[in-house]
């Protein structure tokens, strides 16, 4: 389930989906659809969840919220299942894969400096040099928190329908002492 689906078409909603509308339609940046970044979460679906947060927080703040919610949807464009290993990929992922955004991204969008830092800072601490703006120290909370909440929706559904197995299981045998 993705957050930004559960919002009305409301004047914000519609405000949000027009920064980005460049970016879900490019072709390149659609490829993300077919990574898997969080259990069953996509690439792409992660990438809007942050790009939505950012949105929200950088606006309510009076912050840059354009340039943080188009660097929210580039921040993970990576293009790779980070769970395959890969010899010729180098150093782990969470180090790694932000310079890889940043560079997928800067060859399709032309990036301003905000954007820039946003994309190669999202993984700050592990990007040793902290972010130059509150932008960028924005995308790393929202970053860690849509992959907690991500995660989490993901093992809730999981338990529910562990749940509704055991029930059904104890129902049917009920029925089937009842009937021998």
């Amino acid at each position: 389930m993705n957050i930004y689906k559960l919002q009305k078409k409301n004047e914000n909603y519609m405000e949000f989906e027009e920064i980005i509308r460049d970016i879900v339609n490019d072709p390149i940046v659609q490829k993300m659809d077919t990574f898997r970044q969080h259990y069953d979460t996509s690439c792409f679906d992660h990438c809007k969840n942050v790009a939505f947060y950012n949105y929200i927080i950088c606006k309510k703040l009076g912050l840059d919220y354009i340039s943080a919610t188009r660097a929210g949807m580039l921040h993970d464009l990576f293009l790779y299942d980070w769970r395959i290993n890969d010899p010729s990929r180098k150093g782990l992922h969470a180090f790694r894969h932000p310079r890889i955004a940043f560079n997928n991204s800067s060859e399709i969008f032309d990036l301003n400096e905000k954007e820039k830092d946003i994309i190669l800072k999202h993984m700050w601490p592990l990007t040793v040099i902290p972010p130059k703006y509150i932008e960028s120290f924005i995308i790393t909370l929202v970053d860690k928190f849509c992959a907690i909440q991500e995660s989490y929706i993901y093992y809730n559904n999981r338990l529910k329908f562990k749940k509704s197995y055991k029930y059904a299981y104890v129902f049917l045998s009920l029925i089937f002492l009842r009937v021998f």
